[in-house]
């Protein structure tokens, strides 16, 4: 009986990090799509978002059997609860990701102002949001908690760069409102989407924190966990 729940275990482990590997694929090609607006890259996120949703309903449907199969206490029950959770913040972020695809496949121009973007720190954002996603990645491949917590402190810049944009995006919009005011709206939900999903790596980290140390950090300042 041990060896079975430890196998059943490992194989959830192993699914949630290939999600892992499959979301964070989005991300990053949904980030290119939006700095170079490359509309066939944006439409294959899109396509691969249902890979995404099959995967979480998977790992929910394991996670589910194994709770009911085996009643695991102490450390597989963090482990199982954890999962559960990561699951999800996964899925929002591939959401995120194809909210993102979406703005580039409806985005008319047909390049972004680089000046623009440089202003913005629109690259520097997704680059952190990026290393954010794996440095959990290889927290909980290494089950190594200092790393996932070492994310809490990565958030700050992801945060800085979402509240400076308001203003840089409203002088772009007064340079010339009849011309910008659209893009600039448009690139407002972009920036708050990879805000979210700063925040949802903020919820990972939490989660691995848990399952490894058992300590509870929600709700002490330490993310947002706005939906």
């Amino acid at each position: 009986m041990v060896q079975k729940v430890e196998a059943e275990m490992e194989q959830l482990r192993k699914d949630t990090l290939e999600m892992w590997k499959l979301v964070y694929n989005q991300m990053q090609q949904a980030g290119e799509a939006v700095l170079t607006l490359n509309k066939d890259m944006a439409r294959q996120v899109i396509l691969r978002e249902r890979r995404v949703n099959a995967f979480e309903l998977k790992i929910d449907r394991d996670v589910e059997d194994v709770t009911a199969l085996y009643n695991p206490v102490a450390v597989q029950l963090r482990f199982t609860l954890a999962i559960m959770r990561i699951n999800s913040n996964l899925e929002r972020i591939g959401d995120f990701a194809d909210g993102m695809a979406h703005f580039v496949v409806d985005f008319k121009e047909p390049v972004l102002d680089p000046d623009l973007v440089r202003k913005l720190q629109l690259s520097e954002m997704i680059d952190q949001v990026l290393l954010m996603f794996q440095t959990l990645f290889d927290a909980l491949e290494k089950e190594n908690a200092d790393l996932a917590v070492h994310v809490f402190e990565m958030d700050k810049l992801v945060d800085e760069i979402y509240h400076g944009c308001y203003q840089r995006l409203k002088a772009f919009i007064l340079e010339d409102p009849e011309a910008n005011a659209l893009d600039a709206l448009q690139l407002v939900g972009i920036f708050r989407k990879l805000e979210r999903v700063g925040d949802h790596c903020t919820n990972l980290a939490e989660e691995i924190v848990f399952f490894l140390d058992a300590k509870v950090l929600k709700h002490q300042g330490k993310t947002n966990t706005e939906n």
